[in-house]
């Protein structure tokens, strides 16, 4: 990371192609909103962690000054977001078009107006939630596949992957100040949005799950659906609350996420559901015991915001 005239700059390494696309859902063009947007809903994410508020940015009752702490950074309607956002390439330039594999890059935050301490070190945070644990950007819903028939297939893709390659360190800010500034905001009901926590987030690096073949698929297997592919797979996840909520559909989100290169998978649990024993139970029916690590909730909080010496 680094600061010039208040502003901060994170650069990292794609380690897959970023999706943003246009209008015409081409990917040719960086279309930069579609960055913000996504390093905006792990925010979210993060302060619902910390015991904060963060309304549903897509159906907000948040406007002027009645509104929550993620607002207060990124704006809504009467409150102009606080910085100038632009993703710049390896020669400090405006990047314009695809960030491709193996290219470096940079976030650059630029203040208009003031920014607190603890405005930064949230979305510190927030960058390396998703370069050491999450994805960036869209097509981040696609599944792997070891089938070499279907490998060059766009929707078994990988993208979003990220590594943050400038020295990322804490800000100052320790968790107990930085609840006391959350619990200053706007309170909200997170409703159906609960889940959108990192208190119900998980991950394991290493590991993907995917489609072997037309009869077995680790990923069906941890949905709960029928492995073999056949018409009889949707039918059965619409029988299963567990199946269809981490499935999830056209109109809602799905709550796991699996990539092959660089392996990662992630995703949510919802404590009503499937809690993260339940969900750790069904990644060892599909790895078996050994050679992964689970780190959920409060283990990741930890690292995010321990010293760098701790962070291990």
């Amino acid at each position: 990371m680094t600061m010039a005239n208040g502003e901060r700059t994170y650069q990292f390494n794609a380690l897959t192609d970023l999706w943003t696309g246009d209008l015409n859902g081409k990917s040719g063009r960086l279309i930069t909103t579609g960055l913000l947007g996504s390093i905006r809903w792990w925010f979210e994410v993060l302060v619902r962690g910390l015991d904060g508020n963060a309304c549903d940015a897509t159906d907000t009752k948040c406007e002027d000054r009645n509104h929550c702490v993620v607002c207060e950074l990124f704006g809504c309607t009467g409150w102009a977001r606080k910085f100038r956002f632009e993703v710049l390439d390896e020669n400090s330039g405006t990047k314009t078009n695809q960030i491709k594999q193996n290219q470096t890059f940079s976030l650059c935050f630029t203040p208009l107006r003031p920014i607190r301490v603890e405005e930064w070190t949230l979305l510190g945070a927030t960058l390396r939630l998703i370069a050491e644990y999450g994805a960036i950007g869209g097509k981040t819903v696609f599944k792997p596949t070891d089938e070499q028939s279907r490998a060059g297939k766009l929707h078994h893709k990988d993208y979003g992957l990220v590594q943050m390659v400038s020295s990322q360190q804490f800000d100052g800010t320790d968790r107990g100040d930085l609840g006391k500034y959350l619990s200053k905001w706007r309170k909200l009901n997170h409703g159906e949005f609960a889940w959108a926590s990192l208190q119900h987030f998980w991950c394991v690096n290493g590991k993907y799950l995917g489609r072997q073949d037309n009869n077995k698929s680790t990923f069906n297997q941890l949905l709960g659906r029928q492995e073999a592919k056949n018409q009889g797979q949707q039918l059965a996840t619409r029988n299963d609350g567990i199946a269809r909520w981490l499935a999830g559909s056209q109109q809602e989100s799905k709550k796991v996420f699996s990539f092959k290169d660089p392996a990662r998978t992630f995703g949510f649990v919802n404590p009503r559901l499937i809690d993260f024993n339940a969900m750790k139970q069904r990644l060892t029916n599909a790895w078996g015991q050994n050679g992964w690590n689970f780190l959920a909730g409060d283990k990741i909080i930890h690292q995010l915001f321990a010293g760098k010496e701790d962070r291990s």
